[in-house]
């Protein structure tokens, strides 16, 4: 079993780089908030016994060579950034908890077949840039053409590299070959309340939701609020708040298999008519068939509305990913492994993106989830407590130790 102690400490020490007055903490990928939590995280690597590199992309990685130094790695892990003023558990709970399970096999001599590692991946929150640099490195899904992103600063991915002493020009150096991996974990809280609301600290995954991000962009005619007759006015404000409900309305019909939220709405100031509106409609389903025809349904509607307005739509995609099944055969492990350490199997779907979605190109995936507090994340008041930190790297550890062979 693992040592909830040193656990703790080290989830806490993470926290104290970035942390805000506010409670919160801010660590994006290639500053120096980056490259001091990785400090501190290599140093736990070594005092579990494993090699320590970062590979062309930033990812940090701790390697536990196996009986059998030629074959494919068991692979569990992270990642260490956060979102702007983040909360302390999402990501950092599954590379700690991955390094508590190598320095419990370490403690114990516990020798398995297949090489063990644990990866914080770089970039995971799109806090700075695009999500999942690291993943994307790995996988080979990161593209030259893709470094010329730029942060609010103007500074391009590939420029943030460089500084950090990662010539983007070597990206390619970073892709793993198929071969070499044979599963990936992550372990990671949950992000909602169904745990919670079960009264249940842990929970395998079943599947990630597919996710579709839409701009919607609505034009109608200035005018003078006071001057513009109603029949005549064309509000773009009005016709966008009539369509971000019914994108509501749809999903609610289908609360089984889809959600969907609006964020990063914009007007242009003034004191008239607003003649522009701009937001994100955020849509994830079970399937990517079940998340085009959700999709499709919602434009039919708001196309309606904005005719009936007289105002223009424009949508256009902003950014997609396909939904990923979680292997059959490592969530029957996972479960098997909660019921090794005396917790009742549960199983579940989610909607939030993680490394392990495009870990999903390489090899079979599982994920354990534990119990978000409240069901906050990408918070300062996001909460795991100790107790279901040590119960999920329990669970990691027994499942890892399946995986790799232990010997």
């Amino acid at each position: 079993m693992i040592n909830q102690q040193r656990l703790w400490q080290r989830l806490m020490e993470v926290g104290e780089i970035g942390k805000e007055q506010s409670g919160g903490v801010t660590r994006a990928a290639f500053t120096k908030e980056d490259r001091a939590v990785k400090d501190l995280v290599s140093g736990y690597m070594r005092e579990a016994g494993l090699k320590v590199y970062e590979d062309a992309v930033g990812n940090l990685i701790g390697r536990k060579d196996g009986q059998n130094p030629d074959a494919p790695a068991v692979v569990t892990g992270s990642h260490l950034d956060t979102v702007s003023h983040g909360g302390n558990f999402d990501g950092i709970l599954g590379v700690v908890g991955g390094i508590e399970v190598l320095q419990v096999m370490k403690e114990n001599n516990i020798q398995t077949l297949y090489p063990v590692e644990v990866i914080a991946f770089t970039g995971e929150d799109a806090a700075r840039f695009s999500g999942m640099l690291g993943s994307r490195g790995f996988t080979g899904a990161l593209q030259e053409e893709d470094l010329q992103e730029k942060d609010e600063q103007g500074m391009t991915i590939g420029e943030a590299m460089g500084q950090a002493g990662f010539p983007p020009e070597a990206i390619a150096q970073a892709v793993r070959p198929r071969e070499t991996v044979k599963a990936f974990v992550e372990l990671h809280i949950e992000q909602g309340k169904v745990l919670e609301n079960k009264g249940i600290s842990v929970g395998c995954l079943i599947n990630i939701y597919s996710q579709l991000k839409d701009k919607f962009l609505l034009a109608g005619e200035p005018g003078h609020g006071g001057n513009t007759p109603m029949p005549l006015r064309k509000e773009a404000l009005m016709a966008a708040a009539e369509v971000m409900l019914a994108i509501e309305g749809q999903a609610r019909e289908e609360s089984d298999v889809a959600v969907t939220t609006i964020n990063n709405l914009y007007t242009p100031p003034g004191g008239g008519i607003p003649s522009k509106v701009e937001f994100i409609a955020d849509m994830r389903a079970a399937s990517d068939s079940i998340r085009d025809d959700f999709e499709k349904r919602v434009l039919e509607r708001a196309n309606r509305i904005c005719e009936m307005r007289d105002v223009k739509l424009t949508v256009t995609k902003h950014s997609k990913s396909h939904g990923v099944a979680c292997d059959p055969s490592i969530q029957e492990i996972i479960i098997n492994a909660c019921v090794k350490v005396g917790l009742e199997p549960f199983s579940l779907s989610i909607g939030s993106g993680h490394d392990a979605m495009r870990i999903a190109d390489l090899c079979p995936i599982g994920m354990i989830i534990v119990r978000s507090k409240d069901g906050l994340s990408h918070d300062p008041g996001e909460y795991s407590s100790p107790e279901d930190c040590r119960d999920g790297t329990n669970v990691l550890f027994y499942t890892m130790l399946q995986l790799a062979e232990a010997c």
